[in-house]
């Protein structure tokens, strides 16, 4: 559709399938909201590098992508998953950063919407409820690590920090596992019981640790450190003789270790984090990378020649077509995350 701009889900699109510019078919709201944060990575990389026309170019392709995500929800911010708005909240945080950082002043009304929006559909979605937390979608019957720890990132990022230590110290309570050191999914409310879904997810780790820096005291510094290695000693594998990390197939999955190096990078470069910490989150982030980079494939698609279709697995071959979005999607946030590091 003209003016509008969003990624594909599958390309190239199955045989019959006919989306009407995307209007059908399954919406991937929190996809789209990793997408921009990916834009906004480019046009970041594209300013340390003083490349100032890139990034003015990523900026104005953030601000189609945001409007157009809009578009596509039925032309309203507000979803029914609190988690997938906190997506957005952080994507759309850092467009304008970008916009910031480039003096930028177009669509900042779309932008401060977004903002003031999400951030009070994420309020309301914190609750006593289970003595805290975020509910995860507008059912309200599952408090879970996956609204709770980007909405405790954006609250920080917006200065609001006793909410957001509110957040973090909840899930320190409730859903921290002191055997594995990591991060819970949640806690589900059924007939008036609580069930601890005690699943392990990285992207959660991903989210808290980014959390903790932000926050930046003393605790939160000591807690990221410890996260970072119970991730490396648990969440990982070795391939070639490098320790990466694992990753979670396709689907929603296909996201969820691009989510955890993103914030293992910014980690890396705390310098008020514990040294050995910082190198251990580098260090995977670095050898994730690079696994990736080594499978990447040179793919015929759609009749032309594709040079940066990268695999699903550190270590894995490169997809054949049709190719899914998120683990290419992931495979990207990867690779900005390690152009970032010290």
């Amino acid at each position: 559709m003209p003016l509008t701009h969003l990624a594909r889900i599958v390309h190239p699109a199955p045989p019959g399938s006919r989306t009407v510019g995307g209007l059908r078919g399954t919406w991937h709201y929190w996809w789209q909201a990793h997408y921009l944060d990916a834009v906004v990575d480019a046009g970041l990389r594209d300013l340390r590098t003083a490349d100032r026309a890139g990034a003015e170019q990523h900026a104005a392709r953030g601000d189609r992508l945001l409007k157009t995500i809009r578009l596509r929800n039925r032309v309203r911010w507000v979803n029914d998953f609190y988690d997938d708005m906190a997506w957005l909240a952080l994507a759309s945080g850092r467009l304008q950063v970008l916009h910031d950082l480039i003096g930028r002043t177009a669509h900042g009304r779309r932008l401060r919407s977004a903002s003031r929006h999400l951030t009070e559909q994420l309020r309301s979605a914190h609750t006593d409820d289970v003595g805290g937390g975020l509910f995860w979608s507008r059912d309200r019957d599952f408090k879970n690590s996956p609204a709770t720890g980007p909405a405790a990132l954006h609250l920080a990022r917006l200065g609001d920090t006793d909410e957001a230590r509110r957040l973090v110290d909840w899930l320190y309570t409730r859903l921290w596992s002191a055997e594995s050191g990591l991060v819970l999914d949640g806690i589900r409310l059924r007939g008036g019981e609580e069930v601890l879904v005690p699943d392990v997810w990285s992207y959660n780790q991903g989210t808290v640790l980014g959390a903790l820096v932000t926050l930046g005291d003393e605790q939160s510094l000591a807690r990221a450190a410890a996260l970072v290695a119970s991730v490396d000693a648990r969440l990982t594998t070795e391939i070639a003789g490098e320790r990466v990390l694992r990753t979670h197939g396709g689907g929603d999955g296909g996201l969820f270790t691009g989510i955890l190096v993103r914030y293992l990078a910014l980690a890396a470069n705390a310098s008020g984090l514990d040294a050995a910490a910082r190198e251990t989150a580098r260090g995977l982030v670095a050898s994730t990378s690079e696994a990736l980079w080594r499978g990447r494939d040179s793919l015929a698609v759609a009749g032309r020649r594709d040079p940066s279709v990268f695999p699903v697995d550190p270590g894995g071959p490169a997809p054949r077509p049709p190719l899914e979005l998120s683990p290419q999607l992931q495979a990207w946030t990867v690779l900005e995350a390690a152009a970032t590091l010290p």
